[in-house]
C-alpha cells in the first residue's frame, strides 16, 4: 500500500507540473489524476521543465575544457569545487541530481511504457501511440547513456561483460530491486531501446523537445562511437544526416550578441535535433569567473568564426556564450554538427581518408569567414583522425561530450592525456585512465539500495 501511494503521488506531482496547459485545463480536478489516455502519457513526456530534456553537469567541470579563476573556484558550490579538483569525496553526503534526474526520467518513461502496455485499446490510434512509445524508449535510452558516461567505467569490448554497469530499471514498479547489470548489458539495453524506437518515431516533429528518426540514429551513432564500433557509427551517422543535415552558417550570426546562437526552442536553430540542457549551475550559467581553458581558446585559426560566437572576453578570461540552447542554459542535447564529426571520425577510422576530410570540410565551411576557408587535407587515415579530433573538441565545447571523449581516447596511447587544474597555486592532476574517470554513486543511493560502489 505504501508503494502504491508513493506511485500515485509521484504521478499527481508530475501531471500537475506538466507544461501542457491544455491537458490540465481539460481535467481541473488534478488531485486525482492518474494517466490513462494518450494525452495523459504525452503530457508526462512533455514535462521538459521538471523532468525530461535535462542532462548531467558535473563531468563537464572535470574536463580539460574548463578554466576556473581562484575566485571562481571560491564561489562554486562545494560539489563543483570537489569535481574540479577530482576529490575523492565529491558529494560530502549530499544527494545528487546527476544521478537522481536521469533515474527520474527512466521512472516516468517506464510509467508511460507500462501504461501503454496495459491499455492495449490505445493502439487503435497507431500514429500517436507509436510516437509516444518511441519517445519513451528514447528517453530511457538517453538517460541510461548519460548515466553510463559518468557512473560506469569506460567501455571496452574485451572486459565489458565483467565490468559493473548500471541498475537497469525497466519497470515502474517501485518494489523492484535495484541490481547493477554488467557494462555490456547496460549498452545492450541502450541500443535495444533505440532500435525499438526507430520505426515508431516520425521523420519530423514540431517540437525540438521530442525526438525524431534523425535523433535516434544520432544517438545510435554516438553510442557506437563510444563502443568503438566504427562501421556502425559511420552507418548510423549517415542515416541521421540523410534525414536531417542542415548546418548553421556562422557568417550569419552576430558575435556582438549576448547569445549569438539562435534559440533552439523557437525552432530557429536547424542544427538542433533534440533539445536538452545540462542541470543548472551558477558556475556555468551565471559566473563571469568561469572560462574556457586558454590553450583551447588559442587553438582556433584567425579566420575561424567560432571564438567570436562561442566566447566573450571578461577580465582577461573568455566566458562561454555559445550554447546551442540560444540562452544562458548550457546545451546538452544532440545536433547535426556532432553527427558530421562522428561520421568524419568513423570514416577516418575505417580507412576512408578522402571521405572523412570531405565530411569535415562540409562542416568547417560554415564556421569560417566566407571566402577565407581552404579545404583541409590529409595524406593518411591517421593524419585525418588527428585533425578531426582537434576540430571535434573546438566545435563541441561545453556540450557534455568532452568527458566521454577523454574517457574513450585515453584508452589509445596515441591520445591519452593528463589534465591539470590549478587552484590557489596548487596543481591537481587527473591521470589518463584514472579510476576518477568514473564518478562515485551517491552515498544515499548505496545506503538505500545496497548496490556496489564504484572504485574511486
Amino acid at each position: 500500500m505504501k508503494h502504491t501511494l508513493l506511485y500515485t503521488a509521484m504521478i499527481i506531482i508530475l501531471i500537475t507540473t506538466s507544461c501542457k496547459k491544455g491537458f490540465l485545463e481539460k481535467k481541473p480536478d488534478k488531485a486525482f489524476l492518474v494517466p490513462t489516455t494518450l494525452a495523459d502519457f504525452q503530457a508526462i513526456l512533455d514535462n521538459s521543465n521538471e523532468v525530461f530534456n535535462h542532462t548531467l553537469l558535473l563531468s563537464e567541470l572535470a574536463t580539460d575544457d574548463i578554466y576556473l579563476t581562484d575566485d571562481g573556484f571560491t564561489y562554486a558550490a562545494p560539489v563543483e569545487q570537489n569535481t574540479y579538483i577530482w576529490a575523492k569525496d565529491l558529494y560530502q553526503g549530499q544527494s545528487q541530481s546527476d544521478w537522481n534526474k536521469p533515474y527520474q526520467q527512466i521512472f516516468y518513461a517506464n510509467i508511460v511504457l507500462d501504461g501503454l502496455a496495459s491499455n492495449t485499446s490505445l493502439a487503435s490510434n497507431s500514429q500517436t501511440y507509436n510516437q509516444i512509445k518511441g519517445t519513451a524508449l528514447f528517453a530511457r535510452a538517453f538517460a541510461l547513456y548519460n548515466l553510463a558516461q559518468q557512473f560506469t567505467v569506460p567501455y571496452q569490448k574485451a572486459t565489458a561483460s565483467q565490468q559493473l554497469g548500471l541498475p537497469l530499471r525497466l519497470t515502474s514498479d517501485v518494489q523492484a530491486k535495484s541490481v547493477r547489470s554488467t557494462l555490456q548489458q547496460t549498452y545492450d539495453q541502450i541500443n535495444a531501446d533505440l532500435q525499438s524506437a526507430i520505426n515508431l518515431l516520425p521523420a519530423q516533429t514540431a517540437y525540438k523537445t521530442r525526438p525524431t528518426k534523425a535523433t535516434i540514429y544520432a544517438l545510435l551513432a554516438r553510442t557506437a562511437l563510444i563502443m568503438e564500433n566504427y562501421p556502425q557509427a559511420e552507418g548510423y551517422a549517415s542515416q541521421s544526416l540523410a534525414s536531417e543535415n542542415r548546418l548553421l552558417d556562422f557568417n550569419n550570426l552576430n558575435p556582438d550578441m549576448d547569445y549569438p546562437v539562435p534559440a533552439a526552442l523557437s525552432n530557429n536553430n536547424p542544427e538542433v535535433l533534440y533539445y536538452a540542457v545540462q542541470n543548472y549551475s551558477y558556475t556555468f550559467s551565471g559566473s563571469t569567473l568561469t572560462g574556457v581553458e586558454p590553450a583551447l581558446y588559442n587553438s582556433y585559426a584567425d579566420n575561424d568564426l567560432r571564438p567570436g560566437i562561442y566566447f566573450k572576453s571578461t577580465d582577461r578570461i573568455f566566458n562561454f556564450k555559445g550554447s546551442y540552447a540560444g540562452t544562458y542554459e548550457v546545451f546538452g542535447g544532440i545536433a547535426t554538427d556532432e553527427v558530421y564529426l562522428i561520421l568524419a571520425e568513423s570514416q577516418a577510422r575505417n580507412g576512408k581518408t578522402a571521405l572523412a576530410m570531405q565530411t569535415l570540410n562540409t562542416l568547417l565551411t560554415k564556421r569560417f569567414k566566407t571566402g577565407q576557408f581552404q579545404n583541409v587535407t590529409a595524406s593518411s587515415p591517421e593524419e585525418a583522425l588527428d585533425i578531426i579530433l582537434k576540430e571535434r573538441r573546438k566545435e563541441l565545447v561545453f556540450r557534455n561530450i568532452r568527458w566521454s571523449d577523454l574517457r574513450r581516447l585515453n584508452l589509445d596511447p596515441r591520445f591519452e592525456k593528463a589534465i591539470i587544474h590549478t587552484v590557489n597555486g596548487i596543481n591537481y592532476t587527473l591521470a589518463p585512465n584514472s579510476s576518477k574517470y568514473t564518478f562515485p554513486i551517491p552515498n544515499d543511493v548505496i545506503a538505500n539500495s545496497g548496490i556496489t560502489q564504484n572504485e574511486r
